[in-house]
């Protein structure tokens, strides 16, 4: 079994779309970055990534790249899932925490989760994902950011 955490935080702007793990979140700002930004995309694939000791998300989706400009975050979530199963690991379970202030997620995690599972390949059961605040507290707090954070333990195929 590995085990691998990562976190990624944005930059909230206006005139972007709130992207959060697949799912449009009607809001006025939305995630600047090279991608689509979407940050629990980003930290779930980077937390693949430790588990299995393939370095960071700029390694193998750099942020100066054409490539990867305004890249749909699903492709690199597919793309890491393909490197996972090429050296025979699957999800044991995954959880992830997204912080931000505004607005409230409640009406959405659901098809968060459902988007994970389906784009990993594993059942819904595996995937938990919660929502909360900063309680005004930093960038995040200020609603000037967005973060999530994943930790994923995987585990060899067939045992």
């Amino acid at each position: 079994m590995r085990i691998g955490f990562a976190s990624d935080i944005h930059r909230l702007v206006i005139g972007r779309k709130l992207i959060l793990a697949g799912v449009t979140v009607p809001y006025y700002q939305g995630e600047l970055a090279h991608s689509d930004g979407d940050v629990v995309y980003h930290a779930i694939a980077e937390s693949i990534l430790g588990a299995l000791a393939l370095g960071d998300l700029g390694t193998h989706f750099p942020d100066n790249s054409n490539e990867t400009l305004n890249m749909d975050s699903a492709i690199i979530m597919d793309r890491v899932f393909q490197m996972m199963d090429e050296i025979r690991y699957e999800i044991s379970n995954i959880d992830v925490s997204i912080t931000l202030e505004e607005p409230k997620l409640k009406n959405y995690k659901q098809q968060m989760r459902e988007n994970i599972a389906r784009l990993l390949h594993t059942d819904i059961e595996n995937v938990s994902l919660k929502a909360g605040t900063n309680e005004s507290l930093d960038a995040v707090g200020a609603r000037i950011a967005v973060k999530a954070e994943s930790i994923v333990l995987l585990k060899e195929k067939g045992k």
